[in-house]
């Protein structure tokens, strides 16, 4: 992201977000607001004086919720640009009209109460798309625990415990400041299960596997299980990497686990959390006591993912991520020219395949650039201006946005760059007025009686 930043030719637009996307490729107009910081950046040093004197905390975020924010603060450690933002709802200057202590104790006069949100209108030729994915939420899966028993984490909350910049420094710790002696770590948590989502979500095999791997580096004498349905371990190294945990003693146990429970049954199972399942390598029901639980939960689409697709004017698949124009011919290009998709908005995949897919996209969208023109679709609706009664029946059913009313003809009018011939506004047209080029009727009845001869 530094490197991003410090690059000439790359405008690096932080706390914005797009608002509106108009145009076709290589001539797109997006609007995109840029909300305020009320923090210079050209001032701010990045010193974090400021965080230090505010009073006022709130969740972090960052840190899932396991700790605390100052009103003042940076989103995330190693962020581009260093410079804070002031959370309007928790801020005490902005609730009660009071405190600006950040303001008395930033030598830098960066401090800025008045900035307002702003509106920037760029053009450009390509848009790439990289939203990313949101992590499933376990508490819907009632029998896990989550959320009602202290010691149940998810996986993006053991990440952050386990890092040094996390809320615990890097310590892995229980509720009551111990250290865990046993952990389970349950795999596909919300993926390939048909009452949430039915895809594998591909990274949560090895993340499970590297906790294993920190647990024991970190605590040598626990014991850690790890409940898999089956380990998919694709990428290059990932199943030496498997290997090397069963040689380091974690104990594997074949099966999806039903629940987990404070409930003992005998003394060793007392102040524990168990783990129920089934070990289908022995046909045995078991019964793991452990001091901590760890969910491996899938990845999904982002919230806004509907949003997103409607915005761009681009499909979505089954499972909800955005559609790619072909899983396996053109996986980063979408059915919008001059919008291409990598990571996970597509689909759950891992760093390596994230950081090739979006090469790809960062790739097309160059070769367009130097090409200096674009070839567009042969194939598209033409409306016969003579026929159209502008009942604008077209303009509404028109996945592509390419149909718009000339007012000042009183007819319906094609942008040929948008339309991607799918012959939906033909179909749909009740004078006839509009036919799909190179596909009229007199084509293929010629077509058929060439066959037929």
């Amino acid at each position: 992201m530094a490197s991003v930043r410090s690059d000439e030719n790359i405008e690096l637009m932080t706390y914005s977000e797009v608002m509106d996307v108009s145009g076709y490729v290589g001539n797109f107009k997006v609007k995109i607001r840029r909300k305020p910081r009320y923090v210079d950046e050209s001032k701010c040093t990045g010193c974090g004086v400021c965080q230090e004197k505010c009073p006022f905390k709130a969740d972090n975020e960052f840190d899932v919720g396991m700790g605390q924010r100052k009103a003042i603060y940076t989103p995330f450690p190693q962020a581009v640009p260093n410079v804070p933002v002031i959370d309007r709802d928790v801020c005490a200057y902005f609730l009660k009209g009071k405190c600006r202590a950040c303001e008395k104790f930033c030598e830098a006069n960066a401090i800025d109460f008045e900035q307002t949100e702003s509106f920037v209108e760029v053009d450009v030729g390509s848009i790439i798309i990289t939203t990313g994915f949101d992590s499933f939420d376990p508490s819907v899966i009632t029998q896990y625990g989550y959320g009602r028993y202290d010691n149940v984490y998810t996986g993006l909350q053991f990440e952050r415990m386990s890092n040094a910049s996390g809320p615990t420094g890097g310590k892995l710790q229980l509720k009551d400041g111990s250290q865990p002696k046993s952990v389970a770590i349950l795999h596909c948590v919300g993926s390939r299960d048909i009452n949430y989502h039915e895809y594998c979500s591909r990274v949560c095999c090895m993340y499970s596997l590297k906790f294993s791997h920190i647990i024991g580096e970190k605590i040598p004498d626990a014991e850690i299980y790890q409940l898999y349905i089956d380990l998919r371990c694709f990428g290059k190294g990932y199943e030496e990497f498997y290997n090397r945990l069963q040689e380091e003693g974690v104990n594997f146990v074949r099966g999806r686990a039903a629940e987990v429970t404070d409930l003992s049954e005998n003394a060793n199972e007392e102040g524990k959390l168990i783990v129920l399942c089934e070990d289908t390598l022995i046909g045995r029901q078991r019964r793991i006591p452990v001091d901590m639980v760890v969910l491996s939960t899938g990845l999904e689409p982002r919230a806004d993912a509907g949003e997103t697709a409607k915005m761009f004017s681009l499909s979505r698949s089954a499972d909800g991520f955005l559609l790619e124009k072909h899983p396996k011919l053109d996986p980063v290009a979408t059915t919008t020219d001059g919008i291409f998709v990598a990571g996970c908005c597509q689909g759950p995949k891992d760093i390596p395949d994230t950081v090739a897919q979006a090469s790809a996209a960062a790739a097309r969208v160059l070769s367009m650039i130097s090409k200096g023109e674009v070839e567009i679709e042969a194939a598209t609706s033409v409306v016969d201006e003579e026929i159209c009664s502008g009942c604008k029946t077209c303009i509404e059913l028109c996945p592509y946005g390419a149909i718009t009313f000339d007012e000042e003809k009183g007819v319906a009018s094609i942008n040929e760059a948008l339309c991607k011939g799918c012959g939906t506004c033909a179909a749909a047209c009740p004078s006839g007025a509009i036919v799909s080029k190179h596909f009229t009727t007199e084509q293929i009845l010629a077509q058929i009686e060439g066959v037929l001869v």
